[in-house]
């Protein structure tokens, strides 16, 4: 599969980012410099939808830590949503599923952000 990102916002806080294919060293910085333009755009409140992710690398584990520790400066948050099997066993092995708020809906990922924030 090839590697392909969307975004859309919620509301004038949260957006909701979308990779699909691999993530590893050549595609990882698409999804850093997406999540720092919709954060420099002022969505502090951010859900990464894993659901279409065949395969996550250390580098993309690193953006997405990246991204928390950018988004928690801001008074922001980061939330995963839906990981495929593949990718919650890489989040179990490195113990980031300690790390990240793991969600199995949008749904619920989205609860309780609304207006949260600076």
């Amino acid at each position: 599969m090839d590697f392909e990102i969307s975004s859309r916002t919620v509301d004038d806080r949260i957006a909701v980012v979308s990779p699909a294919g691999e993530v590893d060293l050549h595609t990882a910085p698409e999804i850093k410099q997406r999540i720092g333009e919709l954060s420099d755009q002022g969505y502090n409140q951010i859900v990464v939808d894993l659901s279409r992710i065949d395969y996550l690398d250390s580098t993309g584990l690193g953006v997405l830590v990246g991204a928390l520790k950018r988004l928690r400066e801001k008074d922001g948050e980061l939330r995963l949503v839906h990981p495929t099997s593949r990718v919650m066993r890489v989040l179990e092995i490195t113990r980031l599923v300690n790390v990240f708020q793991i969600f199995d809906s949008e749904e619920e990922a989205l609860g309780g952000l609304t207006g949260r924030g600076a």
